[in-house]
């Protein structure tokens, strides 16, 4: 990273520093993404789909979906190059309720909820190496450290950052480079079940799709980073769409080593299917290798979300409808630490309870309606505000939007379908998010002379 250049005193986010060029954003893109799931979500397709033909295809889709996302929140980040990303695209497009309820939700449960669970997989796996240890200790002492790395400056952060993403990456090359060319034991693949009609193959593909959606979850963090971006008119956008299309040749790569080695029956039955896949290739060595490298991509991942989730709560804090005192930016390190900590202590709090997994639930609903939402947005603004400037237009518009907003609609509908109950909670989890924007108005009203 270059030294960076602190922000203008005439932009909404004083104190921040602009040190985050393309390839840091490329990086944080992959590191936001890659996590546990593509060494463990294969294995659910492999029990809805019969065979691995159409479980590529899943991956190759949903990574598509999700690049087209990568496309339309580029617009949107260069329109508004500030930290906090969704909450002020929802904002300006509908109105600050809208954005206060997105960042209600991201501290509440889809950020927090989201590190809480990371760190949970990641003491999952480091106690698979040192079994006298806690699983949630070791997760609170993870996301502890990687917060105060965090808290000592942007270089900081995201040189660790970098560098576990690098290292991320090496091994999952590495892993790709020998499973693909390894020799692998004489099999037969099993056909497809007779009789399996459209339809019915249509309902699992969608199911399947679900899982590699969620897998690809993410891929917009840079946004929220936004205001630490040098030249975020180019690097966003271009650290979005690199990112994405990084990762999706990664997934590619790896299913193909899965199935080059596994049959779907097999795939179905291996709930770690990276590290079956290892064991067949390489012995139980090349298994604990595997794990090891899941163990380094989550904490990257952790690491990743805790960077960029912290920015989303200091804009709220600015215009009032947060509390006032997450806006503090620290004089030196140039962190938002209040939002940082604040944010850690409500993670560590799920973490310990064990309720991060049924409020996470709840959410999945909400968090999908937030990306339609936000998608729609590019649409709302290029006619409310057609004279904004736009350093970067969505290509494809306005196919590209329409298309992810379809993919989120169509996943806010299975959800709904699949799990009534916990969407009607989710939905509720985010109304009460109603009176305390009307207090924080409020409040926020009466301390304006």
């Amino acid at each position: 990273m270059s030294p960076p250049e602190a922000v203008s005193s005439t932009e909404a986010r004083p104190g921040l520093v602009r040190g985050l060029g393309t390839w840091d954003g490329a990086l944080l893109t992959i590191g936001s993404i890659v996590g546990t799931g593509i060494f463990l979500t294969t294995s659910d397709m492999a029990r809805v789909l019969p065979h691995p033909g159409l479980i590529l295809a899943v991956w190759l889709a949903g990574g598509l979906l999700t690049l087209a996302g990568a496309l339309t929140y580029g617009e949107l980040g260069a329109m508004y190059p500030r930290a906090g990303g969704l909450y002020h695209y929802l904002r300006e497009a509908y109105g600050p309720l809208w954005g206060f309820l997105f960042g209600w939700a991201s501290f509440l449960v889809i950020m927090s909820g989201g590190i809480a669970a990371l760190g949970v997989a990641f003491g999952t796996y480091l106690v698979s190496f040192f079994p006298f240890l806690s699983v949630k200790a070791a997760a609170c002492v993870a996301i502890l450290v990687l917060t105060a790395i965090n808290h000592l400056g942007l270089k900081e952060g995201a040189g660790v950052q970098n560098a576990l993403t690098v290292l991320k990456i090496g091994s999952i090359v590495a892993f790709v480079a020998l499973g693909l060319f390894a020799p692998v034991p004489v099999r037969t693949e099993a056909a497809a079940p007779a009789g399996m009609a459209t339809g019915a193959l249509l309902t699992a593909f969608g199911v399947a799709m679900i899982a590699a959606l969620w897998t690809y979850d993410g891929w917009y963090g840079l946004t929220c980073s936004a205001g630490e971006l040098r030249d975020p008119g180019k690097s966003l956008p271009r650290g979005l769409i690199f990112g994405t299309a990084i990762v999706i040749v990664l997934y590619m790569l790896l299913n193909l080593v899965y199935i080059r080695t596994l049959t779907v029956p097999e795939m179905a039955g291996a709930a770690r299917i990276g590290e079956a896949a290892a064991d067949v290739l390489f012995g139980p060595t090349g298994a604990r290798l595997v794990s090891l490298a899941v163990l380094v991509s989550t904490f990257g991942c952790i690491s990743a979300t805790i960077l960029y989730s912290s920015r989303i709560y200091l804009p709220m804090a600015e215009d009032g409808v947060f509390f006032r005192s997450l806006a503090e930016v620290h004089p030196r390190f140039r962190t938002p630490v209040r939002s940082l900590w604040a944010q850690t202590v409500w993670a560590l709090l799920l973490t310990l309870s064990g309720t991060y997994e049924q409020l996470y639930t709840y959410v999945v609903f909400v968090s999908v309606m937030f990306h339609a939402a936000t998608a729609a947005a590019v649409i709302v603004l290029r006619r409310t505000r057609p004279d904004h400037p736009r350093p970067y237009r969505t290509w494809g518009y306005p196919v590209v939007p329409a298309l992810f907003i379809l993919a989120c609609l169509l996943l806010v509908g299975n959800t709904l379908a699949e799990k009534p109950v916990e969407s009607l909670l989710g939905l509720g989890l985010l109304a009460l998010g109603l009176p305390a924007f009307l207090w924080f108005r409020k409040r926020t009203a009466a301390e304006t002379p």
